[in-house]
């Protein structure tokens, strides 16, 4: 273990050591629910891999730009995909995928895996931890991701020498989990391992807490400067990329607020903390602990110089 991950590293003495890309006669299908940015970014990467990929999207609009811009093969309804597909990949909003995988589990035929790539853990795993299909469902998580949504926002090498994490890999069955390895290996990933609640309570801090920052930060500046001609004008560098994650897709990020509301609370209670230390410093004149804060704060390079490191070594 390395603190609380398992890092998924062929070469070690574990039970996913035996994981290896074997040639096949066959071609492999690959369902992909949810044809956005994510979604979309693997069934480029599948049909890279010459994967026969089938979309599943609700919307009318990304079925027709995913097939006009090649990144299905087909589109086909759910029970369709889930009849046909050696491995489906749920990537539609956190509360949909808890909803959808209990039933998606009894539908796909007996040696299929299912992989979500959802960004809260804890309640998807619960939703099937009595499924008596339980062994075929491999949680996942690729940390990897823009701003922007639909099959447009699609691409490929989005996950070149980004991590993923897997939840309860000892609750999937070991060839199922062995699939999923070999596709996240294949499209630039290296797998950790973690379980379900430090996932969210960890993710509400390094991420969700970022996007709850980024939004609200545009909300304040909207409200503030009612002549938007304004922002345009003076807008910097830096207010871009501050603010850049509140261009996220609210029909994503709602849903993983909501599943992971406990440890997003707790970080925002941590955040507003200091927000509010370094409001009374300033109204106070308090130059001292002010810049005693953005000093303390500084060390931030140092993690971020050692997540650079990690990113360049695990590629």
């Amino acid at each position: 273990m390395q603190g609380e991950f398992e890092r998924a590293n062929y070469g070690q003495e574990h039970r996913h050591s035996s994981v290896k890309v074997v040639c096949v006669t066959y071609i492999m299908t690959t369902a992909i629910i949810g044809l956005g940015l994510i979604g979309g970014s693997i069934a480029l990467e599948c049909k890279a891999l010459n994967h026969n990929v089938i979309g599943v999207d609700k919307s009318p609009d990304h079925q027709s730009q995913a097939l006009e811009l090649g990144i299905v093969d087909s589109v086909e309804t759910l029970e369709v995909a889930a009849q046909k597909a050696d491995i489906i990949v749920l990537a539609i909003p956190v509360n949909h995928i808890e909803m959808l995988l209990p039933d998606l589990l009894n539908k796909i035929h007996p040696k299929a895996v299912v992989i979500d790539v959802g960004s809260t853990k804890k309640a998807i795993c619960e939703a099937v931890k009595e499924h008596p299909r339980r062994g075929r469902f491999v949680a996942g998580h690729p940390l990897a991701g823009t701003e922007f949504s639909g099959p447009t926002a699609a691409h490929l090498d989005l996950f070149r020498g980004k991590k993923n994490l897997i939840c309860e890999e000892e609750s999937s069955d070991e060839d199922a989990l062995d699939a999923a390895l070999v596709l996240f290996n294949n499209i630039g990933l290296q797998s950790m391992f973690m379980n379900a609640e430090n996932h969210d309570k960890h993710l509400a801090y390094v991420s969700h807490l970022s996007h709850v920052s980024s939004f609200m930060l545009g909300l304040t500046v909207l409200d503030i400067e009612k002549d938007q001609k304004q922002i345009h004008n003076l807008a910097s560098t830096g207010f871009q990329s501050t603010v850049r994650l509140a261009k996220s897709s609210p029909q994503t990020w709602a849903p993983i607020f909501d599943k992971n509301s406990e440890y997003l609370v707790e970080s925002l209670d941590s955040y507003i903390d200091y927000l509010t230390k370094f409001k009374t410093a300033i109204e106070n004149g308090d130059k001292e602990t002010a810049m005693g804060m953005m000093v303390q704060a500084n060390d931030i390079k140092r993690v971020l110089n050692g997540i650079r490191l990690n990113v360049v070594k695990l590629s």
